[in-house]
């Protein structure tokens, strides 16, 4: 069973993305085929058209999807037709090192499948009939799509599939940020730099885990705005600050217990260590590009007992973590509909793109 699919991709670095009809083979042996209704757009996905993720055109984009179950690959037998699934951009093997000690988002697997399924092939193809590469082992920017059963996970069919799709990276790479890597305390205080889509999945992380103090930080004052929705108690845009990081140890009453880097600059997570308080955790979260560096007196790492430390994908376990953050959401605690900005068919992905660049969203999700 071929499907054809109308797909976002990136045909060449520097260029606006450009939605083809496609070509989706049916799955092979431990893979499933998805017919998406949503796909989030990511930042990642716009670092791909700008060469900071660097992987080889033409590449379908997406990584943030959900969806339904509509065909099954040979061995499959935990999904059945008509299941609803998300995506996971992480292919966990349950194998390597990494899983088998409780940090499955850093697979041995997840490294061969940059751009392809696990196996290096891919199930896509064009309209001439050459393959395309998929980002993520995923491509779920399209309106089918063949996964390897490692990179979907089942989830409750009573969740709309268009707020479900955002679990697939921001939310869970936020949310997890806060909760499983930086395990932050209850009565704690928090900074949270960048009020992007992951950045307002960090605030409710935060918020959730009992943070007393969250202080947002933008240049934008419209997403300080946002911000406050999702859990920020106060709200600091730099550009009205001599010292930004004088500023957040004064509004922490001394110092962050932690801090979070959402942007995906050095210099920035250079603020997010400094404006902690002795034996503080700043978290690095934001992609930032393969040249850029962070500098930091090394001395108070001994001497304060700081940590600077990387969060990829919230840390995440997600045949736990999925389920679990569904569950807050449908408890009311996790906010997955506030995120949602405004919504695209798929011939608006350009637009989608743009609006991204601009800063327009916290999130902008293509229905299918």
């Amino acid at each position: 069973m071929t499907q054809q699919a109308r797909a976002v991709l990136c045909r060449e670095v520097g260029k606006p993305v450009v939605v083809e009809t496609v070509s989706v083979d049916a799955p092979q042996r431990g893979e499933v085929m998805i017919k998406l209704a949503a796909c989030g757009v990511c930042h990642s996905d716009l670092s791909v058209t700008t060469g900071t993720l660097p992987l080889p055109p033409p590449v379908v984009l997406g990584h943030e999807g959900a969806g339904s179950i509509v065909a099954v690959g040979e061995g499959v037998s935990s999904f059945a037709l008509g299941d609803h699934v998300v995506s996971s951009f992480v292919s966990m093997c349950g194998k390597c090192r990494y899983c088998q000690t409780g940090r499955p988002q850093l697979c041995d697997q997840a490294a061969k499948a940059g751009f392809t399924l696990p196996d290096g092939t891919t199930r896509f193809k064009d309209a001439a009939g050459k393959p395309l590469n998929i980002f993520s082992g995923c491509g779920v920017m399209a309106e089918y799509a063949t996964l390897h059963v490692d990179n979907v996970i089942k989830i409750d069919a009573a969740v709309p599939l268009d707020k479900a799709a955002l679990i697939g990276c921001g939310v869970m790479t936020g949310v997890g940020a806060a909760v499983n890597t930086a395990k932050v305390e209850p009565g704690s205080a928090t900074v949270v730099f960048g009020c992007g889509g992951v950045g307002l999945n960090a605030i409710q992380g935060c918020a959730i885990a009992g943070a007393r103090i969250i202080v947002a930080v933008d240049t934008s004052d419209a997403k300080l705005e946002m911000a406050k929705q999702f859990g920020a108690t106060h709200t600091v845009n730099p550009k009205n600050e001599e010292n930004i990081v004088k500023a957040l140890k004064k509004l922490t009453e001394g110092g962050a217990d932690y801090a979070f880097e959402c942007v995906g600059f050095g210099e920035i997570a250079a603020q997010a260590y400094g404006c902690l308080r002795k034996g503080g955790t700043a978290v690095v979260v934001g992609v930032a590009g393969p040249k850029d560096t962070t500098t930091i007196r090394t001395a108070t790492l001994t001497f304060e007992e700081k940590t600077l430390k990387g969060s990829y994908f919230g840390s995440a376990r997600p045949q736990q973590d999925f389920p679990r953050l569904i569950g807050l959401y449908r408890s009311g605690r996790l906010k997955l509909d506030e995120l949602i900005t405004r919504t695209y068919s798929v011939e608006e992905a350009p637009q989608a793109f743009a609006d991204l660049a601009e800063g327009r969203n916290a999130r902008g999700v293509i229905l299918f």
